[in-house]
């Protein structure tokens, strides 16, 4: 047993990006064991025989394999800037982004694997959840979903509207949602999201120990 909680994660997953944000937000630190998902470790698929990331094996031996618990994990242990202290409206939320938004999604960018429509009918359906968060976001003076600041919601939808824009750059940055491109940007360059996407070799058994979430 590691003597740090050990996260598998592989980097451009939007599930695991969140996750790592959190980690990486509250400062808990833990071993990173990055995956190749078309050969995944035996002893990732022994914890969470479902095969994705993120998963998160705790010190007594607890696995947490849901994002989303991942970042309330993380948080519950060290919560910087309240990012939990949002309204009662999240998990309706969350539930929209996690549901019908990522099926859009998935659609429109393997849109090959569903042909029964057009791809771009897939992209509308997606941005009707955009226009979903520019209205949030008007609604919080342009700073954040759920709150006029970055919370919990923020960082849990940007990986998915990330993965979402960057299917067809150009159209996205010609969306009538000003305020959704500015979020965008902002934590496309910010600090936080930047310090999780260092380019880590495949984690083996034997491999030395990594650790991920230090604040420098």
């Amino acid at each position: 047993m590691s003597s740090y909680p050990v996260l598998y994660s592989f980097r451009r997953c939007p599930y695991a990006m969140r996750a790592r944000m959190a980690v990486m937000q509250s400062g808990v630190v833990c071993e990173l064991r990055e995956v190749v998902l078309r050969d995944k470790p035996e002893s990732m698929i022994a914890l969470s025989p479902k095969g994705t990331v993120p998963v998160l094996q705790l010190e007594d031996g607890t696995v947490l394999e849901e994002s989303l618990d991942v970042m309330r994990w993380a948080l519950a242990a060290n919560d910087p800037n309240g990012w939990l202290d949002i309204d009662d409206e999240l998990d309706i939320f969350l539930s929209r982004l996690d549901g019908e938004f990522k099926d859009s999604l998935d659609r429109y960018k393997y849109s090959v694997r569903f042909p029964e429509h057009p791809q771009s009918y897939y992209r509308d359906q997606g941005a009707e959840f955009l226009e979903m968060l520019e209205d949030r976001l008007a609604g919080n003076g342009g700073q954040g979903l759920c709150a006029p600041r970055t919370t919990f919601a923020d960082v849990a939808t940007f990986p998915f509207v990330r993965q979402f824009a960057f299917v067809d750059k150009p159209w996205f940055d010609d969306t009538p949602y000003p305020l959704l491109l500015a979020w965008f940007n902002r934590h496309l360059e910010s600090d936080l999201f930047l310090s999780v996407m260092h380019k880590y070799v495949a984690w083996k058994p034997g491999d030395d120990v990594l650790l991920f979430g230090e604040q420098s």
